[in-house]
């Protein structure tokens, strides 16, 4: 990041990552200024006045934008806003925040990307190495913001991080020494120009890895949208396709996990038991659990460390979670499933009949990607949010669809609809934000509204 001291760089969102880098700069002796259209981050804006930093709240100046040395955008806000394209015409870079934390970084790093299950996979690594005794820095994408670990005093051996397409959309110099990707499945087309773009922002995750790192792919991944690119590093896959060959990495057979590694790892037990696990049901979580060991194995860790975190491992809230049975029907929440990949490998952890509540704040969401899945599984759709009316139309014929207005509607209406032994579900396929601030709040809600109706039944 060539930047000069002579002006100042100007930190786009005051949002956790926005506040920590604007921070971060500026302990580093950049003159930096901030802005953010909320007005509700005035309070964050005052701390950063008293470090010495600029700020303008409510409003955004196209000149304070054209003069800067460099912005830095938080990864939620769009590239094409207009803001920034007056800028870049002005010659004015924009930089992410992974390439700021490549250039200061002397700590090894295990990065995640993918579709669905980067948090698990980030959380997961954490806890394998840790069992192992390696000590850890665990952040990016998952809430944490990168920058921290550079700001703090306690040494680490790994950073594990979580990381999205916004961030890898700006990174340029980004180079992880062991880089996951986990899966690829159509998501926030909202931003995308199609699929083929949204891809290759994914796999630009090894695009300045050499021989000496190591890339850990998903050997399920097909080149439908974007081909595979050639890369420099060293590739493990992992995969549980029956048809799919695995050279080296990790075959998930039945519920075990088969390693085939190189001569390095000869030492190691080649298999890893994943019976029993309640709280990673569903091949889709055997495929994270095979990323994470995969990984925690390049990064150091032991087989025995391994298998101890995958069996002590609480899960994470909002991720096909049980809430509770009302008489014989059993409540999930699984609201963090916010696009339809996620909902289809949701609903193949079911064997009984779900009632699926599904909708949200679409992101360009092809939901006729679900119609199988609700053929074979979901005997009745409620619709809610903003997505409720296309939900109907696609659905129409497949299932009976029933629009409600709100989540406790939701929660009482697939109540009344399910059988004995059914599922109710939530599986959105959608964004939180047209009813909720994020999908935790959705799912707690969901969960809230579910402890009502239990009451109502047996209180």
């Amino acid at each position: 990041m060539q930047i000069s001291r002579t002006s100042y760089i100007l930190v786009l969102g005051l949002g956790r990552s926005g506040l920590s880098m604007a921070r971060f700069l500026a302990a580093k002796g950049y003159k930096v200024k901030a802005t953010d259209i909320d007005e509700g981050t005035m309070n964050d804006a005052k701390e950063l006045n008293r470090l010495g930093i600029d700020t303008q709240i409510g409003f955004h100046d196209q000149s304070t934008f054209n003069r800067a040395d460099a912005i830095v955008v938080s990864p939620g806000i769009p590239l094409d806003m207009p803001y920034l394209l007056t800028a870049t015409s002005h010659g004015v870079p924009l930089v992410g925040d992974l390439d700021i934390f490549t250039r200061f970084n002397q700590t090894p790093m295990v990065a995640i990307t993918g579709t669905n299950g980067k948090t698990t996979v980030t959380t997961l690594v954490r806890d394998m190495l840790e069992a192992a005794g390696i000590s850890t820095f665990m952040g990016g994408n998952i809430g944490t913001p990168l920058v921290e670990h550079l700001m703090s005093c306690e040494k680490v051996q790994v950073v594990v991080a979580e990381i999205s397409s916004f961030q890898l959309d700006l990174a340029t110099h980004f180079t992880p020494g062991i880089a996951v990707l986990l899966n690829l499945a159509p998501d926030h087309l909202d931003r995308y120009e199609d699929m083929a773009d949204y891809a290759r922002s994914k796999w630009s995750i090894f695009q300045n890895q050499t021989k000496k790192h190591t890339a850990i792919i998903n050997a399920g991944i097909l080149d439908t949208f974007f081909s595979r690119p050639n890369l420099a590093s060293v590739v493990y896959e992992f995969g549980s396709a029956p048809d799919c060959t695995i050279i080296q990495g990790a075959r998930i057979e039945k519920q075990a996990i088969d390693l085939i590694l190189p001569e390095k790892f000869t030492d190691l037990p080649i298999r890893i038991d994943c019976r029993d696990l309640k709280n990673l049901p569903g091949t889709h979580n055997l495929e994270n659990i095979a990323a994470a060991a995969l990984a925690s194995l390049c990064a150091g860790a032991d087989p025995n460390a391994i298998s101890s975190a995958v069996k002590a491992f609480p899960g994470l809230p909002h991720r096909l979670r049980f809430v509770t049975n009302i008489n014989g029907i059993r409540f999930y929440n699984d609201s963090k499933a916010t696009n339809t990949d996620a909902v289809s490998r949701a609903l193949e952890c079911f064997e009984q009949r779900v009632v699926l509540i599904l909708g949200g704040r679409e992101k360009d969401t092809d939901f006729t990607l679900l119609l199988a899945a609700v053929k074979k599984k979901v005997g009745q759709i409620i619709a809610i949010g903003e997505a409720a009316p296309n939900i109907a139309r696609v659905f129409l014929g497949v299932c009976k669809v029933t629009r409600v207005p709100g989540m406790k509607e939701a929660v009482e209406t697939a109540f009344d609809a399910a059988g004995p032994t059914d599922v109710v579900l939530l599986s959105p396929a959608c964004a939180s934000f047209d009813m909720y601030d994020n999908y935790a709040a959705r799912g707690d809600d969901f969960t809230a509204c579910v402890t009502e109706l239990e009451l109502k039944h047996h209180g």
